[in-house]
């Protein structure tokens, strides 16, 4: 009898197996939303495996910290968490790892949890083959909640930043070989290895959407992180909210020293780890946003019609041949 294998029904299929064993709607977001008689709680969990997210000639452990805490937070805010109470981490080592390691990867978390906000409050630790971060991070539920499946076609989607960044400073640390015609800035460099090595995030999001909301009855939202890549942020919105996501190309914000090309279109798109929140407002919203913060942008709209994403003004009909990054 033939046996079926994670690696063969992929990572979706294996969240929408294990829902069964859930409340229902339970795995919709990356977030859990916990109600409770004071502040409501988002709890989140995020693991970095070796060799699957990091090695050692790609990150410092210092780095590594900083990353694994970012990961965290960035689905906290992408749920419309106002606060980080803390985190809890389960650490997975090699009994044969230097404790200068160990030392350097909590002094990045505690200069993430410096930067984001929020404490260590526990974990445990244990061996293993390969080193593994994995953190629960709890926030509260701000004013807004921003959840995946509430986009409404005619909103518009926005994006908090530019993408690709994270992959490009990947390849440069891989030290990949680029096509001679290829040149890349030294600001270009630098940025990239930033946004790989220690992404920033959008903390004063939810300010900035309470500000420019006009209509107060409005508390609840389409939106998710760009930890998966752009393409696939914008996949999950649309088969979560049941509709279609429309594209326009020429407005997508880029790096003004970002390459041309098909390939340099697939990085953008199906990179992955930019952190950058995707998510969709009423229009007067939208305009609204997008005048407080210039790093906003409005990049197409959502729409009744067959789930996926479109895109227009698009000259690469290679780019939804792509695929985005998987787990298995």
């Amino acid at each position: 009898m033939h046996k079926e294998l994670v690696e063969n029904i992929g990572e979706k299929e294996l969240i929408k197996r294990l829902a069964k064993f859930m409340p229902k709607n339970q795995v919709e977001d990356d977030c859990a939303f916990i109600q409770t008689n004071n502040n409501n709680l988002l709890i989140n969990t995020d693991a970095l495996v070796e060799n699957i997210h990091f090695n050692e000639e790609t990150i410092t452990p210092i780095d590594l910290g900083w990353k694994s805490v970012a990961s965290n937070i960035s689905d906290l805010l992408s749920s419309g968490s106002k606060k980080t109470i803390g985190i809890t981490i389960s650490l997975i080592i090699p009994s044969n790892t230097e404790w200068e390691w160990v030392e350097k990867l909590y002094k990045g978390i505690n200069q993430a949890l410096d930067y984001f906000g929020g404490v260590i409050i526990g974990g445990d630790c244990s061996a293993g083959k390969e080193k593994v971060i994995s953190i629960t991070a709890v926030g509260i539920q701000g004013d807004i909640k921003l959840r995946r499946n509430a986009c409404k076609p005619g909103e518009i989607i926005l994006t908090t930043g530019t993408h690709g960044l994270s992959k490009l400073g990947l390849m440069i640390k891989n030290k990949t070989k680029f096509e001679k015609n290829i040149f890349l800035t030294k600001k270009l460099t630098n940025q990239s290895l930033q946004h790989f090595c220690r992404p920033k995030l959008n903390t004063d999001f939810l300010k900035v959407l309470l500000k420019a909301r006009s209509n107060k009855k409005i508390t609840k939202i389409g939106c998710t992180d760009s930890s998966d890549g752009l393409f696939q942020a914008l996949e999950d919105l649309s088969i979560a909210s049941n509709c279609k996501a429309i594209i326009d190309y020429e407005k997508i914000p880029k790096h003004k020293d970002w390459p041309e090309g098909e390939e340099w279109d697939k990085y953008y798109f199906f990179g992955g780890e930019d952190y950058q929140l995707i998510f969709s407002l009423p229009k007067k919203w939208a305009n609204s946003v997008s005048n407080l913060d210039k790093n906003i942008k409005q990049i197409g709209y959502f729409t009744k019609g067959e789930i996926g994403v479109e895109f227009k003004n698009c000259k690469n009909n290679k780019l939804l041949s792509s695929k985005p990054f998987k787990h298995f």
